[in-house]
C-alpha cells in the first residue's frame, strides 16, 4: 500500500443535493425522449418536486431509476403518489416489474436521463448547475484535504462528465472522478486500496458502505454515513461500530484521522 492519502466521496447527498435536477431532469426525459402513451407532461410539474419523489429518493441507486419513478408518480392512472408505500416495500421487484411491462430497457433509461442533461447544459449551463445546491462544509472540507496534499476521489452513480462541470463550476478540482461508467463502488474502492491509503469514505447509501465493510479487500475502509443525504428513516439506527454515522458540523473533526 501506498503512503499517498485519499479520501473518498460519494456525489449527489453529500457533496451536492440535486434532487431538483433529478425531478427535473427525468421529467424532461418522459416529456422529450420516453415511448410511453400513458403520460403527458405539463409544464407546471417543472416548478415543484413532489414529495412523493423526494420520499423515494433514499431507495433509488441509479440514475434510470429516477426516469421510471417520475413516469409512475405523472402519469394519470394508478399514480405512485397513491401507493408509495407498497412501492417501497419491494423496490427493487417493482421496478423491474415496471421495466417489463413497458418494454424498458434499464440502460436505454439511463441513456435518456444523460441525453436530457446534454439538452439543458446546451441549452441554458447556468440553469442547470444551480438546480444543484452544494453542501459548503463539504466544499470546505474538501479544500482544506487539498491544502494537507490529501488527494480526494468522487465515486458517483451519475455520469462522470455531468459531476465534472458541476464540481468545476464549485471550483473543487478532485484528483479522481468516477462515474456510473466505471463500475461498482466497491469495485472503485478496491483498486483504490491497492495504490493508496484511504482515509474515509463519506456516503449517504447505508447498503454501499455495508457492502464494503463486508468485503475483505476494502473492510478496513473508514466508512462515514452522511447525516444530511437521502438517508432513510431506518439508516440512522442500528449501524455498527464500523459504520459511524457524521453530521455536517463535524466535518472538521476527520481532518485528525
Amino acid at each position: 500500500m501506498s503512503d499517498q492519502k485519499v479520501f473518498l466521496f460519494d456525489f449527489d447527498g453529500v457533496i451536492v443535493d440535486g434532487i431538483n435536477e433529478y425531478w427535473h431532469s427525468s421529467l424532461l426525459a418522459c416529456e422529450k425522449y420516453l415511448i410511453s402513451p400513458n403520460i403527458e407532461v405539463d409544464p407546471k410539474l417543472y416548478k415543484k418536486v413532489p414529495n412523493t419523489f423526494k420520499e423515494i429518493r433514499p431507495w433509488v441507486k441509479y440514475g434510470w431509476e429516477m426516469v421510471l419513478i417520475v413516469h409512475e408518480i405523472i402519469k394519470p392512472e394508478n399514480s405512485l403518489k397513491y401507493y408509495k408505500g407498497d412501492f417501497i416495500d419491494k423496490y427493487n421487484q417493482n421496478c423491474q416489474r415496471i421495466l417489463k411491462d413497458n418494454s424498458w430497457i434499464a440502460e436505454d433509461l439511463q441513456k435518456i436521463l444523460d441525453k436530457s442533461r446534454k439538452y439543458q447544459i446546451d441549452k441554458d449551463f447556468e440553469k442547470w448547475v444551480n438546480l444543484h445546491n452544494p453542501f459548503l462544509e463539504v466544499i470546505n472540507f474538501m479544500q482544506e484535504l487539498q491544502k494537507r496534499e490529501i488527494k480526494t476521489g468522487i465515486i458517483t452513480t451519475k455520469g462522470r462528465i455531468f459531476a465534472e462541470k458541476i464540481l468545476k463550476q464549485l471550483n473543487i478540482f478532485p484528483e479522481f472522478i468516477f462515474g456510473y461508467e466505471s463500475g461498482t463502488k466497491i469495485k472503485i474502492a478496491e483498486e483504490f486500496n491497492q495504490a493508496y491509503k484511504i482515509l474515509g469514505f463519506i456516503e449517504d447509501r447505508k447498503k454501499t458502505l455495508v457492502d464494503i465493510k463486508q468485503n475483505s479487500a476494502t473492510s478496513h475502509i473508514p466508512c462515514f454515513l452522511a447525516d444530511w443525504g437521502y438517508l432513510k428513516k431506518s439508516d440512522r439506527y442500528n449501524l455498527t461500530n464500523e459504520i459511524k454515522l457524521l453530521k455536517l458540523e463535524n466535518l472538521k473533526n476527520l481532518l485528525a484521522i
